[in-house]
Order: structure tokens, then C-alpha cells, then sequence
């Protein structure tokens, strides 16, 4: 089977890296991108090779032209995407991408969609979801949604790639950020440069200004920013390479962002997590993750004494990583290996959609 993956994000990279790396051991697999961030450096460590579809990275400031932006590119890609399709012929494509749910219904090609964004908070999944062939979604994710198409699975997308047993923290990686024998803590600040960004908030430097002044003596405190920051932060930026991120969140006193994914990531690690963000109360894979294993807490952007105050109150617990320890086990013990599953999912389609939607227990033999 040959099988295209399109990984628009460097959070996908990690998604599919390791369901990537098992399939074409025994299958045909491309990978297709655009442009963002680190990917390309991401896939270019790891010696993956692969065709990049857009390299214009977008970041635009003004509405107008990211929706133009935005559009435009989507058409780039997807012609880019007929092109080496012709050339490629793949038999399934899978990814979070619009252009192969697009691609794919127009010239009779599978798409699967993995994806765990609400609708409610990304609108445009509206626009692509209805030309995919099939959609794996958390449970948690969209319930009631498409409903004909989806795939529920007990997973997040963090955990194809930070399970135990795809994924082990090591601390020598990360020594130096243990500066004069404190802990340290972890803020974490993203672009808010997406299509469904516009208008939303996150971290202010006012904000970040009163985290330092006050906890700063106990802790170390490392800045990571999609960002430029000004010059008075530049002896707090995380001094680490991007790829020992996860080390470094598996060890963090806490970890404090208005980025999704990291927040996602540092929870299951079993760091206390807070995000800060517009995006509250509507992502269901956070709000699990927070309301049914109490593993990370949303604030909204309006409510910034009660950041300070939720911090005040977590360093304050004794023992709190161990606390944390138990209540990541618990999430642990009610969840699949995403990957395992995924590559089952892939290889048997489409009879694993059958398999699926007769018996969805079946998922728990990935455990």
C-alpha cells in the first residue's frame, strides 16, 4: 500500500512520526508539508525526506490578508497536491490538512482526517470536514458531530508520541536548566497567527512582567516564543534546542502558555499545566483533560489575578509532582497507545472502520 502523510504543523510531525516510521517498514509512505516553524528541521534530523508544498511560512497581522493568505495558499497546495499525486499514486492519504480532504473526494482517494479541535473552535473544519472520507477524532472531541464519517478513539493527539511506551523523559538532557539548584518554570507564548486566531489574546509581557518579579527568586523561569521578545527577557529564553522541549516539560515545577498542543503535552507528561487563553472552555480534549483527571487548569484572558492566583495556590501543594504522578496514571490507565492504533487503523482500512464501528472496545487491545 502507498500511503501519503501531509503534515501542515510541527505538533504532526510528532503525531505521525513514529505511525510513519512502523508503516513504511513495510509500505510505501511519502510525506507531504507546508512550511511552519521547525518542521522541515524536525524532519530533516530525523533523515525523513519529504516534498514541501508551501514554503511561504504566513504571518500576517492584518485580517484581510491572512484570510487571503490563507485561501490562496490552500489552492496552492492543493494543486501542488494533484501534481504528486499523479506522479505518486498513493492509495490512502492521512493528515489534518484541508487540501487531502479536497484532493482526495476530487479525485476518488481515501482521506482520513486526524484531527482534535473542536468546531465550535476551529469554524473552517466545516469547510473540509464534509469532502473527507473519514475522520479519527478523540472521543471527547465534536460529540455528535459527523457522526456518519467518525472514528472515536480514547486518545489525544499527544499521546501518539508521549506515551510510556513510545516516549521516556531524560533529565541529563536538561541539567542545566536546574540553575543554582532551583526548579523552574515553564511560559510558553504562540503567534495566534491561524485563520481561527484572529482576535483571540494570550500571555501579555505586563502579565509575564508580575510571574518573574514574583516568583522568580524560587524558580528559574524560561521563556519559549513564537514571538520576538523584548531585550529585558533575553537571559530568560528557554536556552535548550526545541527538540528537548518534552525533556524539559517532564520535569518543570509547572508550566504556564497559551498554546494548546505544549499545554496538552506537559499535562500527560504529569507537569501541572495553566493555560491562558480566548480558547477556554472550548477545546474538549482540554477540558478532559482538566474536568475529568484534573491534570491542567483554563483561565481566560480577561481574568489575569486569577492566573497569579491558581499559581499561588498549586506551588503551594507538598509533593505536588507526585500528586500530578497519579492523577497522569489514571488518564494513563483509560487510554490507548495512539500510535499502535493508528497503524492498525491505516493498515486494515477500510475494514478497520467496519471493525470499529461494529465493536469500539477493539481499540483497547493498543493499550
Amino acid at each position: 500500500m502507498k500511503i501519503l502523510f501531509f503534515l501542515s504543523h510541527p505538533a504532526h510531525y510528532h503525531l505521525f512520526i513514529n505511525t510513519y516510521k512502523i508503516l513504511n517498514e513495510s509500505h510505501n509512505c511519502i510525506i507531504a508539508i507546508k512550511t511552519k516553524d521547525i518542521l522541515e528541521n524536525l524532519l530533516n534530523s530525523a533523515n525523513v525526506s519529504y516534498y514541501n508544498l508551501q514554503r511561504k511560512n504566513l504571518k500576517r497581522n492584518n485580517k484581510l490578508k491572512l484570510y487571503i493568505d490563507t485561501i490562496g495558499g490552500l489552492l496552492l497546495r492543493d494543486i501542488r497536491l494533484i501534481k504528486l499525486i499523479y506522479k505518486n499514486k498513493p492509495d490512502l492519504m492521512i493528515g489534518t490538512e484541508w487540501a487531502i480532504a479536497h484532493v482526495g473526494w476530487l479525485l476518488g482517494i481515501p482521506s482520513i482526517i486526524v484531527n482534535e479541535d473542536d468546531t465550535a473552535a476551529t469554524p473552517e473544519n466545516k469547510y473540509f470536514y464534509p469532502f473527507a472520507k473519514t475522520l479519527l477524532l478523540p472521543e471527547c472531541c465534536d460529540i455528535e458531530f459527523f457522526n456518519n464519517k467518525r472514528i472515536s478513539y480514547a486518545g489525544y493527539h499527544e499521546l501518539a508520541y508521549l506515551h510510556p511506551n513510545r516516549y521516556v523523559p531524560l533529565k541529563n538532557k536538561i541539567e542545566q536548566l536546574f540553575k543554582d539548584e532551583k526548579n523552574y518554570i515553564i511560559i510558553r507564548l504562540v503567534g495566534l497567527n491561524a485563520s481561527h486566531d484572529i482576535d483571540k489574546k494570550g500571555l501579555s509581557f505586563e502579565l509575564i512582567n508580575k510571574l518573574i518579579e514574583k516568583y522568580g527568586d524560587k524558580f528559574n523561569i524560561f521563556l519559549s516564543s513564537e514571538i520576538t521578545l523584548p531585550p529585558q527577557y533575553l537571559n530568560k529564553v528557554f536556552p535548550l534546542e526545541k527538540k528537548d522541549m518534552h525533556h524539559a516539560l517532564s520535569y518543570a515545577a509547572l508550566f504556564i502558555g497559551d498554546s494548546s498542543t505544549m499545554i496538552a503535552e506537559a499535562a500527560i507528561l504529569g507537569t501541572p499545566a495553566i493555560r491562558f487563553s480566548d480558547f477556554v472552555g472550548k477545546l474538549s480534549y482540554l477540558e478532559e483533560l482538566e474536568h475529568k483527571y484534573g491534570l491542567t487548569y483554563g483561565i481566560k484572558t480577561s481574568e489575569p489575578e486569577k492566573l497569579l492566583y491558581k499559581v499561588d495556590k498549586l506551588l503551594a501543594i507538598q509533593n505536588l509532582k507526585d500528586e500530578w504522578h497519579k492523577r497522569r496514571m489514571k488518564m494513563l490507565s483509560e487510554k490507548i497507545d495512539v500510535t499502535a492504533f493508528m497503524v492498525w487503523f491505516i493498515e486494515n482500512y477500510p475494514q478497520s472502520v467496519k471493525i470499529m464501528k461494529e465493536n469500539p472496545a477493539y481499540q483497547y487491545r493498543f493499550k
